[in-house]
């Protein structure tokens, strides 16, 4: 049996962009077999965009991966644009490159931010989803984002780096840390901007990964796309991710009980507590948990990546 690694680098195939609004542009790149049973991966954030690693969680041979940059994040434009950008917006994009792509329907893989989009997506278009992988559920409850971005939650395991990360949120004298970054990265001072996008990234790059990786903590505060994944989280935090309720995910989820669904979780994910993926679990007897032990936030630590490429080779049983 073969180790559940990574599948090697792999450039695309095609690249494209699709207009969904007369405001927004989004690219999509196309790798592994054109032929192949469809796929869609959905990165993070909202904001991060598509990272080349991400290419390699599926078999190239069997699959045919789609990857899209969600609206303002990647390459898609406008850049960072916060403007007809909502939850309910990426759900009907992906429906549309579903359509103009010519797929019938496709395995859908998430995570974190991800996660989230992949289940609404699924709850809006189940008959498009053949199947679910999601990781480090994220279900945006109130709890959840307060957990993340106010004093009490993930502020008590990383105190020194939350001291960073609330600094520039308390000079505006806002009500809370969220109302505080949202005054300053939607605000008309670049400077300000800049300097919040670059304290909102350091944040959870800290976090991300089982052993706090100093390189990428100092890089994500440098990375061009610091403005994108800043602006476009806060904005959606700050909104509550446009849900329509505050539990949405899972009481919707008898709409997708039938859709075969991988749930993947590291044990120390302080970005996304494991509390989510168990609930999620409960709601979708039928789905199966996979809690990583030495997992966290990261789908690139091994024993994530691991898992999720366990995931695609399972799900290839799957009917098209």
């Amino acid at each position: 049996m073969r180790s559940k690694e990574l599948f090697p680098e792999i450039e695309p195939y095609d690249r494209g962009t699709l207009s969904v609004s007369e405001l927004h542009t989004i690219y999509y790149e196309q790798v592994g077999n054109p032929d192949g049973r469809a796929a869609l991966y959905l990165h993070g954030g909202p904001g991060i965009g598509i990272l080349p690693n991400y290419r390699r969680f599926f078999d190239p041979d069997f699959y045919r991966v789609v990857l899209p940059d969600q609206r303002g994040a990647g390459r898609s434009t406008p850049h960072a644009e916060i403007q007809e950008n909502t939850t309910w917006d990426l759900v009907e994009d992906l429906e549309r490159l579903r359509h103009h792509l010519d797929i019938e329907s496709w395995i859908v893989m998430g995570g974190s931010w991800g996660s989230t989009l992949a289940l609404c997506y699924a709850i809006k278009h189940p008959k498009s989803v053949a199947g679910l992988i999601v990781r480090g559920v994220w279900l945006v409850r109130p709890f959840e984002i307060a957990w993340l971005y106010e004093e009490g939650g993930a502020s008590n395991i990383f105190p020194d780096e939350w001291e960073r990360f609330r600094a520039p949120a308390d000079a505006t004298g806002a009500s809370s840390n969220l109302a505080g970054y949202h005054r300053l990265l939607t605000g008309a001072d670049e400077g300000a901007k800049w300097q919040a996008a670059r304290a909102w990234s350091r944040w959870e790059t800290a976090m991300a990964t089982l052993v706090p990786d100093r390189s990428a903590i100092t890089q994500s505060a440098e990375d061009s796309l610091a403005l994108s994944k800043a602006r476009i989280e806060c904005h959606f935090a700050y909104k509550k991710f446009f849900m329509g309720s505050d539990n949405y995910v899972l009481e919707n989820a008898d709409k997708i009980s039938r859709i075969p669904c991988r749930i993947v979780q590291g044990r120390h994910d302080v970005i996304c507590p494991t509390i989510s993926a168990w609930q999620l679990h409960k709601a979708l007897p039928k789905s199966e948990l996979r809690i990583v032990a030495d997992g966290s936030h990261s789908p690139m630590d091994r024993g994530m990546a691991a898992e999720l490429v366990q995931a695609s080779d399972d799900f290839r049983s799957l009917s098209t």
